[in-house]
């Protein structure tokens, strides 16, 4: 049986980006894995990693991130891939970034988050002997996805990589920030046209995120007309080369 590995920032962004190959590849017999680096619950947070939390309509007092957890879960499902797993790492709001625009500049100086990922990263992929990984291209440059990107290539893993295109941030802007667009340019540019069921299974796992629809869409059917803009197709990157080919994934 194949095997991939998804590497996602946060707890929402594989499905988001590439849920519709991930529906897919189970569908036709892959071991599928959503693996989540920055999940680490975080004792009575303060200041913007709270307002995180409140501008959501989620009290001060419960677990976010254990929710968020749980979210996951329910996405996977609706996937119909493997239980996701979950990295305690902290999202860029309690290593101090303390706005969103800062979610959104040059990463800190003093945040080398990357160094502490690259080996938890490797243990994954020596755990999962994946055929094939999936991670973001950071375009929408949140430090959070910047961090992951480094911390991959910084390991040179022998897989290929299919690299996502972040969505929401690639239909917020006709233009997005991308600030680690060099080092894709020169890279293939697969498509993957999906059917209708891996269609209707990534938008029920978008929406398995219910913390997170209203703040990123304005609801489900903002939730709808964004996946709209993408006319059922997920674009990407390719790091090396494809052991197999993938049903829909036209690598030209």
């Amino acid at each position: 049986m194949p095997i991939a590995l998804a590497l996602s920032p946060h707890l929402d962004d594989a499905a988001f980006s590439c849920g519709g190959l991930l529906a897919s590849l189970a569908a036709d017999g892959w071991r599928v894995v959503m693996a989540t680096l920055f999940t680490g619950s975080v004792a009575e947070p303060k200041g913007f990693a709270l307002a995180c939390q409140l501008d959501k309509g989620l009290p001060a007092g419960i677990d976010y991130m254990a929710l968020r957890r749980d979210e996951d879960i329910g996405a996977a499902a609706e996937l119909g891939i493997a239980p996701p797993v979950h990295l305690p790492f902290r999202e860029a709001p309690h290593r101090g970034y303390g706005s969103a625009p800062d979610l959104f500049s040059d990463t800190r100086p003093d945040d080398g988050i990357a160094a502490d990922l690259a080996p938890a990263i490797a243990e994954l992929i020596a755990a999962e002997s994946p055929d094939l990984l999936l991670a973001p291209q950071a375009i929408g440059g949140h430090v959070d996805h910047v961090q992951l990107v480094r911390a991959l290539r910084s390991l040179d893993p022998a897989q290929p990589i299919l690299w996502w295109r972040d969505f929401p941030y690639t239909v917020r802007d006709a233009a997005p920030k991308a600030p680690l667009a060099a080092s894709f340019t020169n890279l293939a540019e697969p498509t993957m046209r999906l059917g209708p069921d891996a269609q209707a299974r990534k938008r029920a796992s978008c929406a398995a995120y219910a913390s997170q629809i209203g703040f990123q869409f304005g609801g489900r059917k903002g939730l709808d007309a964004r996946l709209a803009q993408e006319q059922g197709v997920e674009r990407y990157r390719l790091s090396g080369r494809l052991g197999a080919a993938i049903r829909g994934l036209d690598v030209g």
